[in-house]
Formats: C-alpha cells, sequence, structure tokens
C-alpha cells in the first residue's frame, strides 16, 4: 500500500452471513492474490478477534452501511479498504440511478433528490419506488413510453428482473402475495431497450495504484436455464480516465465513458458521506421503442464484481511489467464444465448458488501485441 497508509495484513469479509460459498470462495481467492501482488501478508477471513487492529486492508465482498458497521471493521476511508461505503443501504442499489414517481412518494431516511436531477441526462428513463401504493402510478407514467423493465433494487447478474408491457400486466405483479414486500425494499421501473450492449466502465484505486477501464459484458445461462452475467472483457490503463480516453475509442465508448464520470461526480456531490476505492458502472446502449438509439447509465458496483478479477489481473501485469500503458483483461463465468483455457487463471471452480457448476477464471492479454 502506499507510504501515507500502510497496511500490513489484507483480509476477506463475507459481508452477508447467508452469501453463496461461490461468491465467499471467490472473494476469499481475490483477496489472496491481491495481498500477494501488493507483497502483503494475507490473514484469512475477518475475525474480530484476529483483526481488530488498524493494520487491516479489508476486501468486503458487499458495500459497507453505516458508520457502525464501517466502524467496527476499522475502516475509515478508501484507503481502509477494496471496495465501498454509504451512509445507507439504497445509495449502492440502483434506486439511486432514477427519481421518485410523484412529490408525495414515499422514500427512503436519506434520500437525495439532487442526485437524480444531476444525473437525469446520463441514464434511461426511469422511476423508483420504494412502497405498493406509489406503484402503479409510477407504472402507468412509465408505460405511455412503451415496455419497462421492473427490477429489484437489491438483485444482482440481471436476476429477477421482468418486461410489463401493459397496465395489466402490471397489475397482475401487484397482486401477488409478496408485491408489498417486493416494492417495499426498492424496485427501479426503467424503459426497456432492444437489442443491448452493456459497458463496464469503472476505476480501482489499491494502494498507490489507480487503474482505469471501459469494457463490454456478455451474458451466459445459468444451470438453470436463465440468462445471466458471463463476463466482462475490459481495456485497463495505468492511470484515470483521461489516460484511457488518450487511446483510440469508438463513439460509443466514449459516451459510455463521459456518462460514468458524470454518474460518479453525482454521487461523491449528493451523498457526502459516500466514499469507495472501486467503482464500476454499467452503461446500457441500444434502442427504444420508437428505434432510437439510447444510452444511459444502469448501476454502481461500489464492491467486489464481477470484473474484479479482471481488474486484479491487470494490476498483477502492470507491476510484473510496468513499462506497460494497457492491457486487454477479461473475466468470464461459465455454467458448463471446461478444460481451463492455456494461460487462464482460475478463480473458482465449484457449486453454485443456483446451478450444480460454475467455473470463473480470467485472462490478460498485451495492448500492443
Amino acid at each position: 500500500m502506499n507510504s501515507n497508509h500502510p497496511k500490513k495484513v489484507v483480509v476477506a469479509y463475507s459481508v452477508c452471513p447467508t452469501a453463496p460459498l461461490h461468491d465467499v470462495n471467490t472473494n476469499i481467492k481475490l483477496a489472496r492474490w491481491l495481498a500477494q501482488i501488493l507483497g502483503l501478508e494475507y490473514s484469512g477471513s475477518y475475525n474480530p478477534q484476529l483483526h481488530a487492529n488498524p493494520d487491516v486492508y479489508l476486501v468486503p465482498t458487499q458495500t459497507l452501511v453505516g458508520p457502525a458497521q464501517a466502524l467496527s471493521l476499522g475502516v475509515k476511508g478508501p484507503e481502509d479498504l477494496w471496495g465501498g461505503y454509504v451512509d445507507h443501504d439504497f445509495i449502492c442499489t440502483k434506486a439511486i440511478s432514477h427519481g421518485l414517481g410523484s412529490l408525495d412518494a414515499i422514500a427512503p431516511e436519506g434520500w437525495s433528490s439532487e442526485f437524480s436531477e444531476k444525473v437525469r441526462a446520463v441514464v434511461l428513463d426511469g422511476v423508483s419506488v420504494f412502497a405498493w401504493e406509489d406503484a402503479r402510478d409510477a407504472a402507468e407514467q412509465m408505460l405511455y413510453g412503451g415496455p419497462i423493465r421492473l427490477k429489484p433494487v437489491h438483485a444482482c447478474a440481471g436476476r429477477g428482473q421482468e418486461v410489463i408491457r401493459s397496465l395489466d400486466e402490471f397489475d397482475g405483479v401487484l397482486a401477488r402475495p409478496d408485491a408489498a414486500r417486493l416494492f417495499g425494499a426498492g424496485v427501479v421501473l426503467e424503459q426497456d431497450l432492444r437489442e443491448v450492449v452493456t459497458h463496464s466502465v469503472g476505476q480501482s484505486f489499491i494502494g498507490g495504484h489507480v487503474l482505469s477501464y471501459c469494457g463490454k459484458q456478455f451474458l451466459t445461462e445459468d444451470g438453470q436455464g436463465e440468462t445471466v452475467y458471463g463476463g466482462s472483457e475490459l481495456l485497463v490503463v495505468q492511470g484515470y480516465y483521461e489516460n484511457l480516453l488518450a487511446l483510440e475509442l469508438p463513439d460509443d465508448v466514449r459516451l459510455a465513458i463521459t456518462q460514468a464520470q458524470v454518474f460518479d461526480n453525482a454521487a461523491d456531490e449528493a451523498y457526502p458521506g459516500f466514499y469507495a476505492s472501486r467503482r464500476n458502472y454499467d452503461i446500457a446502449q441500444g434502442l427504444d421503442n420508437k428505434g432510437h438509439p439510447r444510452s444511459g447509465v444502469l448501476e454502481q458496483s461500489w464492491r467486489i464484481g464481477g470484473a474484479s478479477s479482471a481488474e486484479i489481473a491487470a494490476l498483477q501485469s502492470f507491476i510484473d511489467s510496468p513499462g506497460q500503458t494497457a492491457v486487454y483483461a477479461s473475466s468470464v463465468e461459465t455454467y458448463i464444465e471446461k478444460p481451463l483455457p492455456v494461460d487462464a487463471i482460475e478463480v473458482y471452480r465449484g457449486p453454485a448458488h443456483n446451478s450444480d457448476f460454475l467455473l470463473k477464471y480470467v485472462t490478460v492479454k498485451s495492448y500492443d501485441g
């Protein structure tokens, strides 16, 4: 780590006690790998008896929420972890991407209408809903523009989403036994796009190292036939966004990077308690109901994510070969058992939450050949 914040041990931390085993084991693998790259000791999974000291660098599975949790873990700022911190749970979910449906709609404690105003031009059309009684009006408002996508704010990897094409369909959702719980936990209603490409844009600040990247996500089928996250192909540079934008990039990629920067800056301004050393943004580009091209930030990831193994692999490549300015790094998740490709680094192999088998691996290639 950098000299201003000396750290002695790297520690993995599974935030959720009921997290799937593959998430926990992936987190442990990445924490151990990060320690090795940085020349630090890996001290296993977080144990309050062993790790109640200021010399711990935390690699948590989720964004930390609230001052009590951060204080209990010894985390005071972005230099103490690879991930992020927010004052309230909703801030690290899809919910902040959109405003409320009306001035009197129910909002969680700490809600900032300032944020949704700042990002309105860089997100898709959408509404965030936090109560069953606000949902129908919000859906009616959104359905004038065409089909909408219903997204539970805590879901990840594309799970739990559904496309709604009419108010009758939405009334069917409202009539479900778990509807009050679903909307009470937070739901985003967002315009549905066709022919979508999802870009990943982000930065990692690890010790004295700064990485910035752009790339695209791809999808795969899990063991139950559901379409889920299948990996990311990233172009990673040493340095900041200006170093990334100095490369030859297509216009759609430049647009995605610019939109991510607006979203990132708005989070810093609207939620002053927030900080993060890993800042990842998903940007969807596709066609709206009238066939017009649209581009917008879908959500943020201020925590370990699907592309994290690619970021660590890129960091290792830069440390091993300091003269490199950029590399291509790809993280892959497949539910089909197969041998590891040549030059790939295995991140996880074993059972998954929704499947009998999951393989995660990462590859790195030089940028200039």
